[in-house]
């Protein structure tokens, strides 16, 4: 059988001033349902994004600062932001003037059985605007990691139905051990200083920080970090339909 690749991006984090935004696909057609894009914006500029029919966003903010504006409430961009519109049709994304801002926008279309899910979920997490930083939120624990891994649940899938997400964190030497999830797509974000290795059956690629990787369906997969390296990265998860 031959070796599947782990399909990998590296963000181009650098602006052409004379550029004032500029929106990237990444990892396209990777996984059925979901679109990844890359939004830069220049210091001072804004753009207004608007929901789409049958879809939910989930915006991952990773570098620069500035601000959301949601029905009129205003929400602190910093980086390690999280922030769902969820039913909010509309959406003011402002950078700050002296900064340029950086972040992931997913795109999540929702079948019939989620649209069904999406009704029985608490309606404050499907109405509301879901925001917050990502050392806010809530921490947990798992076999396969070290103790002196952090890691954090960043959206838990009572928000957007097959959909959860969180951080993982810790210093080498250390490695989130192999496993395996057939179940689910998962990508990976790599944040400030990340710097580590993963590994899905034969396949291993380096692991740099403002990248984004695919993890193969169904891989055996796990990640290490080299002495005085960081590890500190985004895990979404994103289940196959129901059946």
């Amino acid at each position: 059988m031959s070796t599947r690749e782990i399909s990998i991006v590296n963000l181009n984090i650098g602006i052409d001033e004379s550029v004032k935004q500029r929106t990237t696909p990444i990892l396209e057609n990777e996984i059925e349902g979901i679109e990844v894009e890359h939004v830069a914006l220049v210091g001072g500029q804004s753009l207004v994004d608007r929901s789409r029919k049958g879809y939910r966003l989930v915006y991952l903010f990773v570098k620069g600062r500035g601000e959301a504006i949601a029905e009129s409430n205003h929400y602190e961009i910093v980086p390690e932001t999280i922030l769902l519109p969820n039913a909010i049709e509309g959406i003011r994304i402002t950078a700050a003037t002296d900064d340029n801002l950086h972040y992931l926008k997913i795109s999540c279309k929702l079948t019939a059985q989620d649209l069904k899910e999406l009704d029985a979920l608490p309606k404050d997490n499907t109405q509301k605007v879901y925001y917050a930083k990502f050392s806010d939120c809530q921490s947990y624990v798992e076999p396969i990691k070290s103790p002196n891994t952090v890691s954090r649940t960043i959206l838990s899938n009572e928000y957007i139905p097959r959909i959860a997400m969180g951080t993982v964190q810790t210093k080498g030497p250390d490695e989130v051990g192999a496993h395996e999830h057939p179940m689910l797509e998962q990508i990976f974000l790599g944040l400030s200083k990340n710097n580590c290795t993963v590994y899905a059956d034969e396949a291993q690629t380096n692991f740099p920080p403002y990248s984004v990787l695919h993890i193969p369906l169904g891989s055996r997969h796990s990640v290490s970090v080299d002495k005085d390296k960081t590890l500190y990265y985004v895990w979404m998860d994103f289940f196959l339909e129901h059946v």
